[in-house]
């Protein structure tokens, strides 16, 4: 037998050796990452994970042991967001809402603008990614979380523009459930102007609900009645944002004929099934006993949809996003919160 048809075998096997040893090397950096990532997901469907603590596990998942999945989180994580904005809707009555906030309509469009211009103003005096700026703008002036899962889907918005939005606004809800409660009290608010105060400068829903239950049942019915009513500002503020992109896309484009595609891409659908899921929530008592149901789903998704948001993250993503989205969101915040306050107390 000659030396050559000895080696080709034994080269044969050798590939085959380091394939399998590739293989299961593979399989063995995938193992921590998929337990991590089941292990959270079952804390997040059993409700024990709430939003912020979901947001930190994907958040920690990714950085230490690293998400191969990538892609898929970010498609299944932008999906569920719009999930989750529709059933936002099946909360909220609009009669209670529009008769408890006709009163402070005007004081809700002006506050909204003038933090929508002053939030994206700041990111281009700080450099921040056009995206993640307008996202922390408009979760500052409307809503949170709802209003990021809106406006980042019309605009397509990526992980780290979405990540970086969600976290500075969790982080100053956290700061405010500590804060504003003793603030109230110390200035001697009353429950009407604590629940304005607070549903105008507390970003998300549950949050603003968590304040006002503190603060008297007064202020929880007004707090909860003027974010809700800011939050159907949710539907022209997003299709406003999408006209503006598609113009910008279509004049980068350079392209007229391209207009009406970018406009059908963009079309927010789940708005409309948002205002839809509300129309039933005030004219279909039958779906009135499903409310706790529904709130229960929402939480889980809310806290499903941060998992798979943290889980987009990476070292080299931080990186490049840098402290200054941060420092926007906590100014603009600021400003909104003592500007809200100045102007109940005037006029109280």
């Amino acid at each position: 037998m000659s030396q050559e048809e000895i080696t080709s075998p034994l080269e044969e096997l050798t590939s085959e050796i380091d394939a399998i040893s590739t293989t299961a090397a593979q399989a063995k950096t995938l193992a921590w990452p998929m337990l991590a990532i089941a292990a959270a997901g079952v804390l997040c469907l059993l409700g024990v994970a709430s939003p912020p603590i979901a947001l930190g596990m994907g958040i920690t998942i990714a950085l230490t042991l690293d998400n191969p999945w990538r892609t898929q989180t970010h498609i299944a994580a932008k999906w569920l967001l719009q999930v989750c904005v529709v059933l936002l809707g099946f909360t909220m009555n609009l009669r209670t809402v529009l008769t408890a906030g006709a009163d402070g309509a005007i004081f809700a469009a002006i506050s909204i603008a003038i933090t929508l211009i002053v939030g994206i103003w700041l990111g281009r005096k700080f450099g921040v990614e056009r995206k993640a700026s307008l996202l922390i703008s408009v979760g500052t002036a409307i809503c949170g979380g709802s209003a990021i899962a809106a406006v980042a889907s019309v605009v397509d918005a990526d992980q780290a523009a979405l990540s970086v939005a969600m976290g500075t606004v969790f982080i100053l809800n956290a700061v405010a459930l500590c804060i504003f409660v003793p603030i109230g009290h110390a200035l001697g608010m009353s429950q009407t102007a604590f629940g304005t105060w607070a549903g105008i400068a507390i970003h998300d829903i549950s949050s603003v609900v968590a304040a006002g239950a503190r603060y008297g049942p007064h202020a929880l019915t007004v707090a909860t009645a003027v974010k809700l009513s800011r939050a159907l500002w949710i539907i022209p503020v997003t299709i406003a944002v999408a006209m503006k992109f598609d113009s910008s896309d279509v004049k980068a484009s350079g392209n007229d004929a391209k207009r009406s595609k970018v406009k059908m891409h963009h079309i927010p659908w789940f708005i409309g099934v948002f205002l839809i899921a509300s129309v039933i929530r005030t004219f279909v008592p039958a779906i009135h006993p499903l409310r706790g149901d529904i709130d229960h789903a929402s939480a889980i998704g809310i806290s499903l949809t941060l998992l798979l948001i943290g889980l987009g993250l990476s070292k080299e993503t931080l990186k490049a996003v840098g402290f200054k989205p941060m420092l926007q969101g906590i100014l603009l915040w600021l400003m909104i919160a003592s500007g809200a306050l100045i102007a109940i107390r005037l006029g109280a």
